[in-house]
């Protein structure tokens, strides 16, 4: 079941409450302020859904990168999401997505910034910015400040360090309410779940998928610790070796 798409009661979770905030705050910045954003967190916090999210209801373009992407393939793939057919040159690929966003007004999302980090193309990403002006918010993991803290004139264009908070218990009930439809998870239960789950957007959704098949398989309109059990629930944590026999 994919976090993703997770949409009416997306607003209610508070990494979109942040993610949203950030981004708007860039988008409304007075005109001699920096204009990117990073929101950086651990896997698992729900970032790509407040991205997904929010792309939408902002109008912003949104790329997701992947580790193999060159600098060039990162710029053909923001213009795919523009809509535009990519110049035969980096350089005039560079210009066509700087023009678009003058042109728009919109804002620019990039989600996983730490490929970027990782394949040296930050400086592509400063180019847009110049170029264009557009607020950017970069979304990544944890250790994403950090990281582009030795790209000293990338640094000093960030404008905002925003922290994507761990889930909290009303994310929890949020979350249950529109994956467990239909079922009524006790609060007892939800507070386990939300201990065990640590935070973490995906596990709570992965437990309570759990729960769900659960209380179908008991034939049950609501699920409490009394009939969960002694059940395991999901931690994220890997199992411990097994001995021989």
């Amino acid at each position: 079941m994919a976090i993703k798409s997770l949409d009416v009661n997306t607003a209610n979770l508070g990494i979109v409450t942040q993610a949203m905030g950030c981004l708007q705050r860039i988008m409304e910045r007075r005109e001699h302020l920096p204009g990117m954003a990073v929101l950086y967190g651990f896997s698992g916090y729900g970032k790509s859904t407040a991205a997904a999210y929010i792309s939408n209801k902002m109008n912003a373009y949104y790329v997701e990168c992947k580790s193999v992407w060159s600098k060039r393939a990162f710029m053909e793939n923001v213009l795919k999401v523009m809509g535009i057919v990519p110049a035969k040159t980096s350089s005039d690929m560079l210009d066509q997505i700087c023009e678009q966003l003058a042109k728009s007004g919109r804002p620019l999302i990039i989600d996983e910034m730490d490929h970027i980090v990782e394949k040296v193309a930050v400086e592509v990403v400063r180019d847009i910015y110049e170029g264009s002006r557009a607020p950017i918010l970069l979304i990544g993991e944890e250790r994403l400040p950090g990281k582009l803290a030795k790209w000293e004139r990338f640094h000093g264009r960030i404008m905002e360090w925003a922290a994507a908070p761990a889930a909290d218990l009303h994310d929890a009930k949020v979350l249950a309410d529109f994956y467990c439809a239909g079922v009524t998870v006790a609060d007892d239960l939800l507070n386990i779940i939300h201990q065990k789950s640590k935070g973490s957007v995906r596990r709570i959704v992965t437990n309570l998928d759990l729960v769900r098949k659960e209380a179908q398989s008991q034939g049950l309109s609501s699920i409490s610790l009394k009939e969960w059990g002694k059940r395991e629930l999901y931690t994220g944590e890997a199992p411990q070796p097994r001995r021989f026999l």
